[in-house]
């Protein structure tokens, strides 16, 4: 199973890939990341999107999950059973990138993130939503 690093390596093999990073989103903190960063700052950019991570994750009406359109909520809490974030991406398009952030289940605390960014010319939506969620799902934090 791959560690940070290797997984944000594959994610810069997608055609279009500006930057990767897999950030925190309780402490806003990256853990790691590779190629460029929005602004080129790279701890600004976890930290201007862990709190769009913590927005998404903490929101009543985002983060409420239930067993299709009008369904109960699957517990007491209006939460997801286990450790699942509530949410499992966030896609935020500008006019010339976009930015995918996909949350990562983990077996303690789920509070990470991976965030790709995107050129929107070059790089498929669709695919890498796919592709960012695969990783996400095979990574090893630790």
């Amino acid at each position: 199973m791959p560690g940070i690093d290797e997984s944000l390596l594959d994610a810069m093999r997608l055609q279009g890939a500006r930057g990767a990073s897999v950030v925190d989103w309780i402490s806003g903190l990256a853990l790691g990341a590779v190629g460029d960063a929005p602004g080129g700052d790279v701890e600004a950019t976890a930290a201007e999107t862990a709190e769009l991570a913590r927005l998404a994750t903490e929101s009543g009406a985002l983060a409420l999950t239930g067993r299709g359109p009008g369904g109960p909520p699957d517990d007491d809490s209006g939460g997801p059973p286990g450790k699942e974030p509530p949410v499992q991406d966030l896609i935020i398009t500008n006019a010339d990138s976009y930015h995918l952030l996909r949350f990562v289940t983990t077996t303690f605390d789920s509070t990470v993130f991976v965030h790709l960014w995107l050129d929107r010319d070059e790089g498929n939506l669709a695919l890498a939503r796919i592709r960012l969620a695969e990783m996400a799902d095979r990574l090893v934090l630790g």
